[in-house]
């Protein structure tokens, strides 16, 4: 008997991921079992029935949101938290690589890969926390880390904050362009409150 792979097999998630390409629907297409709505870039800012039906699963389920790490990935993300309580809504972040896809003669603005670049691993690492059968997205381990931590440490309210949250972002593999509180949010989902306190202390000690 042929033992499959597991890096083969679909992971299953229980709510729907919003992407910003077809590109990048077809490329996790072939890592999970989701629906994936699609935003066609800026064209969810004018199309209403998209950005209701986003409004109506994320009522029933909550949402993924995943999208490139560049600015334009950045403004659809903040979108999308004006429409939807920020409870029903689970960002999910790609690093900032370089690079261009395979099927494009002429990269991005930025220079970084989107969605549909990336490794197909490194996609299933992001998801496999919320898979079925793993620890689901409500009671998955979060971290306790507050605005005060960031305060002091020199995070926000201090000068030269914003270059210290652009190095830390980088260094947890995260886009360098998230606000405080967006990369906050995301620190918390990825560590805990001593793995935070470890990485700052590494990083600017």
């Amino acid at each position: 008997m042929v033992e499959t792979a597991w890096h083969n097999i679909k992971l299953k998630i229980d709510r729907p991921v919003i992407v910003e390409g077809l590109y990048d629907k077809i490329k996790l297409d072939s890592i999970i079992d989701a629906p994936i709505i699609v935003t066609d870039g800026f064209r969810i800012f004018r199309e209403r029935e998209k950005a209701a039906l986003i409004r109506r699963v994320a009522e029933r389920s909550g949402v993924f949101v995943l999208t490139d790490s560049d600015d334009a990935g950045m403004v659809i993300r903040n979108y999308i938290n004006s429409i939807l309580p920020k409870d029903k809504i689970i960002h999910l972040y790609i690093p900032e690589l370089p690079g261009r896809e395979r099927r494009k003669k002429v990269g991005s603005k930025s220079g970084l890969l989107g969605v549909e670049g990336v490794d197909a691993e490194l996609l299933r690492k992001l998801f496999l926390p919320y898979s079925e059968g793993s620890v689901s997205a409500e009671s998955a381990p979060r971290g306790d880390i507050t605005k005060l931590d960031f305060y002091l440490d020199g995070l926000s309210g201090n000068e030269g904050s914003a270059e210290r949250r652009r190095e830390l972002a980088k260094a947890c593999g995260l886009p360098t362009n998230l606000s405080s509180t967006a990369l906050l949010a995301a620190l918390n989902m990825l560590y805990t409150r001593d793995e935070y306190k470890e990485m700052v202390n590494g990083q600017f000690n």
